[in-house]
């Protein structure tokens, strides 16, 4: 049902405004900018309170509570900061605590105290607790200062002067008749000067700055880099691989004095970048190794003296040569520059000197006779020490590696080893398959023994098979030669075994070490420029290669698998 109250009608203004009575109230409001007051009780159209003067307004107690209550916080934080600090130092040693203070300072300082410390810089030092650890000690003792001498000796700082009339080798040096005295430091120019002048100029190998890099400056940073970190630095194999030799024809050894005449002798020098080419037409010359011009250092020449055989000594001072038919042995002096001939050697009994060896340790010199006579010559005063003599002819001789011993290879196919130092011989066998011998050869390393026969074949031995057994069987046997083996060479690495016939041209084989196959690109048989080999050998690091042939050309080939000379 329907309340029967009527209900009042809302209206709806186009332009709604406030009521009269409130309109009123707020502009009456704003009029004296103060707001209605609204206790309880107060009613809207009630009298509006007055402000009180500026003056006598009191100010708000909050703000100086709150900073009370701010401070007291604060105190009881840094307490209760202090109490936990001081809780965990209680647990610390005594070493860590002393350090702390070193460090921190205090444990009862505050954060202030602590920063003051810090930006201010400490000239204090103090005194070594016992407590200190070692490092802590090595560390203090690395920063000592420098002591500085008690006193001086004016005599050491006296330049020391050198005689050079007194002694034979200084004498050449002179230039004129003052310099009887010479400053260590000019005498030390003075042999700069000649040994430049005796290679033809600065060998390569002498040049400080030319494989200088702009990565040389930081080698430092970068040793001390490889040494902070960890890694696998263990590298590919660097050993010479099988199959083929990555190789260059370089020019000809003696290309600046050029030769019709056999080359009898091609021989690297042990110490420097230079190599000895010698044959028939009676010279000895020197020429610096370069791979692409060669300039020649110095000719020797030797007249009416065909050289059969040159070589140089072990420490590289001294050429020794001999002639097809004399039996005077020359002595270069490449120091003094002096040529000693050697006329007669008391006690030897050879009426023609040709074919030597010399020992590797340089102390030793081994003369081939004739009626199977060996002669052992001192090699610093070129006398007699003693003879050995085998069966049959003497058709090659050389020392081991550690010239302890004489491998001699005869004519009748057997093979003697000798021992040096008792003039004994120590073993003897048959070389498998050989009808008489004719070249002998010893690896750097002491572990193979090469011998060649006339039948083109290498057998390549055990050395410790050759001291200890009646019939060792060799490793293997090379057969890729159809005439006498009249040549044969390792390479200082023992991975590499030349062998050559002067029989028969194009007749040189290089021999992979120790899988004992033939490199199959050497040589070039199309180009046919090698002919008939006489003599070869290798650089002191293999970086190079050297033939001799009897057309006069010394060939040089280089050996890319060898980064040094």
């Amino acid at each position: 049902m329907r309340s029967e109250v009527p209900r009042e009608r809302l209206r709806f203004f186009s332009n709604p405004r406030m009521p009269p009575e409130r309109s009123h109230r707020v502009r009456q409001d704003r009029k004296t900018q103060v707001r209605p007051d609204r206790r309880p009780g107060a009613r809207w159209g009630g009298q509006p309170r007055k402000a009180a003067p500026s003056c006598q307004r009191k100010p708000l107690a909050w703000p100086r509570a709150a900073a009370g209550a701010i401070s007291v916080a604060a105190e009881e934080e840094k307490r209760l900061r202090l109490r936990n600090r001081l809780t965990l130092e209680q647990n610390k040693p005594a070493v860590e605590r002393c350090l702390e203070e070193l460090v921190f300072g205090d444990v009862e300082d505050d954060e202030d105290a602590l920063l003051r410390r810090l930006r201010v810089p400490r000239v204090q030092v103090q005194e070594d607790s016992d407590d200190d650890s070692e490092v802590e000690k090595e560390a203090k003792d690395n920063f000592l200062p420098q002591k500085k001498p008690v006193w001086l000796d004016e005599d050491d700082e006296d330049e020391e002067m050198v005689d050079m009339m007194n002694n034979r080798f200084r004498k050449d040096m002179m230039k004129n008749a003052s310099e009887n005295q010479l400053s260590k430091d000019e005498l030390q120019k003075r042999l700069k000067e000649e040994f430049q002048h005796a290679m033809g100029g600065v060998p390569a190998w002498a040049e400080a700055n030319k494989w200088k890099t702009p990565s040389d400056d930081e080698s430092e940073e970068d040793e001390d880099d490889l040494l902070q970190r960890t890694g696998n630095f263990i590298s590919t194999s660097t050993s010479l691989p099988k199959g083929i030799l990555k190789m260059k024809n370089c020019q000809h050894a003696n290309a600046e004095r050029p030769t019709t005449a056999r080359i009898s002798s091609v021989q690297f020098h042990p110490r420097a970048q230079v190599v000895m080419v010698a044959g028939l037409d009676n010279a000895v010359s020197l020429f610096q190794v370069d791979g692409k011009t060669n300039p020649k250092i110095q000719s020797i020449y030797l007249e009416k003296f065909p050289i059969f055989k040159a070589c140089f000594s072990a420490n590289g001072e001294e050429v020794l040569a001999t002639s097809t038919h004399s039996k005077i042995l020359y002595v270069y002096d490449m120091l003094a520059g002096k040529l000693i001939p050697v006329h007669q050697v008391r006690g030897l009994k050879e009426k023609i000197v040709r074919s030597f060896e010399v020992s590797r340790d340089g102390s030793f010199l081994l003369i081939n006779g004739v009626a199977g006579y060996f002669h052992l010559l001192s090699m610093k005063t070129k006398e007699l020490i003693g003879s050995m003599k085998i069966n049959g002819r003497i058709a090659a001789s050389t020392f081991s590696s550690d010239s302890k011993k004489v491998y001699a290879s005869s004519g009748d196919g057997e093979v003697y080893v000798w021992d040096v130092n008792s003039r004994k011989c120590l073993n003897r066998f048959v070389d498998e398959g050989s009808l008489y011998g004719l070249s002998i050869a010893t690896s750097r390393n002491g572990q193979y023994v090469a011998c060649g026969s006339n039948c083109g074949v290498v057998n390549i031995y055990n050395q410790d098979s050759c001291l200890q057994e009646k019939n060792p069987k060799p490793i293997k046997a090379i057969m890729n030669l159809v005439t006498g083996v009249t040549s044969l060479t390792f390479n200082p690495t023992t991975e590499i075994l030349a062998i050559a016939s002067a029989n028969m041209k194009e007749a040189v084989r290089l021999v992979h070490l120790p899988s004992f196959t033939v490199f199959s690109n050497f040589p070039v048989v199309k180009k046919k420029n090698i002919s008939l080999i006489h003599t070869m050998d290798f650089s002191p690091r293999s970086g190079y290669f050297a033939l001799g042939n009897e057309k006069g050309k010394a060939l040089m080939y280089r050996l890319h698998h060898y980064s040094d000379f």
